[in-house]
């Protein structure tokens, strides 16, 4: 939390996200407002991503907040967003998250461009884990540097 005048304590922020959980887990909305915070969220396989803010911030701004969110890190993990995933890839995801919002200040509501931001280069990943597509490019890439020197 941004905020730590919301829940000062950490059994505060417990209790609050324990009643989030329970409200959202099982609801087809996409917004709730919980003890006057506007949470908007999404679930995906055995995840849920929350964005809130307080109850005078537009929704449509923390939806775009969300969907680029989600957006990005389903383009970084290739579309396999699930819980495994994410935490074998945290250290991306964070940093996805960061290039979004910064001490509460949104940045970034563009996923394309989060994810150039914090995407791998293909010639840090083996071979074996890229995709023809990036072999071609790779190879593409090498061959006008050899052509241009």
């Amino acid at each position: 939390y941004y905020d730590n005048n919301i829940f000062p304590t950490i059994k505060e922020q417990k209790v609050f996200e324990k009643n989030l959980f329970n409200r959202t887990h099982r609801a087809n909305a996409e917004i709730i407002m919980l003890d006057g915070i506007t949470c908007l969220y999404r679930s995906n396989v055995d995840l849920f991503f929350y964005v809130m803010g307080s109850s005078h911030e537009n929704e449509l701004l923390l939806m775009s907040v969300l969907q680029c969110m989600y957006d990005s890190i389903s383009q970084i993990l290739r579309k396999n967003v699930e819980k495994r995933v994410v935490l074998d890839n945290l250290d991306v995801v964070m940093l996805a998250l960061d290039e979004i919002c910064d001490n509460g200040i949104i940045l970034e509501a563009d996923s394309g461009a989060v994810v150039q931001r914090v995407a791998l280069r293909t010639d840090d990943i083996p071979i074996g884990e890229q995709t023809v597509a990036q072999v071609f490019q790779s190879a593409k890439e090498q061959l006008k540097w050899s052509l241009l020197k």
